[in-house]
């Protein structure tokens, strides 16, 4: 029993251990992050954010850490990540002060929190993915696999919250531009091979 226990927690290639070793390092630094950051926010909308975020991290990361030790499905899969941001964008540049790093660390402010959010969940995206690549056991590569959307939705929510406050704008082509990137791909002609 003990021989077929240690074969399937070991049943992990090295670059898999590099690698998991560093999404599950990564998820404690961006929880970490959040809890720094949360004592400094200000905005109720953004403190939901953060703790909705981090409680799904949490729960995330313990599953992984679970698969991983164990080689075996975790006690729950993967959930989805639900944000409570509308799809609503507002496009265009408006003039706006030049940004500038903080002098001081009471200077901290909810657009710099919601920027450092974003980069910590953006950062896991890459090695996230590596992982999975590089991961042989097919629970541990599932879970990981399952992980990047909730990363990219979770992104996906604090770039709308900082768009809405105008934090984050979003540039767009001119019309004849967009139109012009659009149109400049053809559907691919489906050939079929008739063996007769």
């Amino acid at each position: 029993m003990e021989n077929n226990q240690n074969t399937q927690q070991m049943n992990h290639g090295g670059h898999e251990i590099l690698d998991v070793h560093e999404v599950l390092s990564g998820a404690i630094n961006t929880m970490n992050t959040y809890t720094l950051l949360s004592e400094k926010i200000k905005d109720p909308e953004l403190r939901d954010i953060l703790e909705r975020q981090k409680a799904f991290m949490q729960d995330e990361y313990n599953i992984t850490l679970e698969c991983f030790k164990t080689g075996k499905d975790p006690s729950h899969p993967t959930q989805t990540y639900k944000m409570n941001q509308d799809n609503q964008v507002t496009y265009g540049l408006k003039p706006s002060q030049p940004k500038k790093t903080m002098q001081a660390p009471d200077e901290i402010n909810d657009e710099a929190i919601a920027q450092n959010m974003l980069c910590a969940v953006k950062s896991s995206v890459p090695v996230k993915a590596t992982a999975a690549l590089e991961t042989t056991n097919p629970v541990v590569r599932r879970v990981l696999a399952d992980s990047l959307p909730n990363c990219i939705e979770m992104a996906y929510e604090i770039s709308l919250y900082q768009n809405k406050h105008g934090y984050y704008q979003v540039p767009q082509l001119t019309p004849p531009d967009m139109m012009q990137m659009q149109e400049g791909y053809a559907p691919v002609t489906t050939i079929t091979n008739n063996p007769s």
